[in-house]
């Protein structure tokens, strides 16, 4: 038999969404028994372990196919839903998109301004680094994502948005107490430990990375603060230093040197009106905005 009964994918998702089997037996108004048999039983019928039973609970790496296809399912329900006209008066659509930092604070909010709200949709963005953001579509935690990978993530579509142009950058006083050496030497500001393009960007001059002496400024508005008040040197935005460059608070290291991050977007391939809208305004606002 290799069909996935419904009411037993829902609860694999409920479990994964809740963290616990009682706290899905709740959500459900099952007993955690039921809950635990529905899903015992979804893994006899695949073949498959699906979940681990840790605290919370995770996805085996056939769970995240199954929750994936749970999530499309309950995206089309509610779509059909909408179109029958059996949705709640002002109930909204929720569209989950991951998005990077750098487009979360430059471009992505003006792209989700044009989206139509008749009928209402409501966000929920989930911030990651570029090259992690597939991965939350591949778990099925998204529906879309901003990412750098042109590679489509199984069961989605990719498409071009275009380049979003980094500038290394550092306060002139940084520059004359810093950069009488290497770069590869001068204290660095970075997003976080997976953050690699001034790793990147030194690797493009030559030398092996930057310098193990790094600050970690999770938000891209505190990053570019911290490398205006000194603290290191990094990669901004263009569109962030060309105006600090203009005031001289900032000195652009390199200026024929830019870095160039392609970025992609990738969306679950459903015939979802929602889903679609966004798509169009967040290609509409790239396009207008990045390289």
């Amino acid at each position: 038999m290799t069909d996935l009964p419904l009411d037993q994918v829902r609860t694999l998702l409920a479990v994964v969404d809740e963290g616990t089997f009682d706290a899905a037996a709740s959500a459900l108004h099952l007993t955690p028994s039921a809950v635990s048999q529905r899903v015992k039983a979804l893994e006899q019928r695949t073949g498959r372990v699906l979940l681990l039973r840790t605290k919370p609970v995770r996805p085996t790496e056939s769970g995240e196919i199954v929750v994936r296809f749970a999530r499309q399912l309950a995206r089309l329900e509610r779509d059909t839903r909408s179109e029958l006209g059996m949705s709640g008066e002002g109930e909204a659509t929720r569209v989950s998109v991951a998005v990077n930092s750098d487009s979360l604070a430059t471009w992505f909010l003006a792209a989700l301004e044009q989206v139509p709200q008749d009928p209402p949709l409501s966000f929920e963005l989930h911030r990651e680094d570029e090259t992690r953001t597939a991965q939350l579509l591949r778990e099925g935690l998204v529906m879309a994502a901003v990412t750098a990978s042109p590679e489509p993530v199984t069961g989605c579509s990719v498409r071009p948005l275009g380049t979003m142009r980094y500038l290394a950058c550092a306060h002139p006083d940084f520059v004359a107490r810093h950069l009488t050496g290497p770069l590869s030497e001068a204290p660095v500001v970075v997003f976080d430990r997976r953050d690699g393009l001034q790793d990147t960007f030194v690797r493009m001059l030559g030398a092996d990375g930057a310098s193990p002496v790094r600050h970690a400024i999770p938000s891209s508005e505190g990053f570019r603060d911290a490398v205006v008040a000194g603290l290191g040197w990094g990669m901004v935005p263009e569109v962030h230093a060309e105006p600090l460059v203009r005031g001289g608070r900032l000195v652009s290291l390199a200026p024929d040197r830019p870095l160039d991050l392609p970025l992609f977007w990738q969306q679950w391939r459903l015939d979802s009106p929602a889903l679609a809208t966004v798509a169009e305004a967040v290609t509409a606002a790239a396009r207008a905005f990045l390289r």
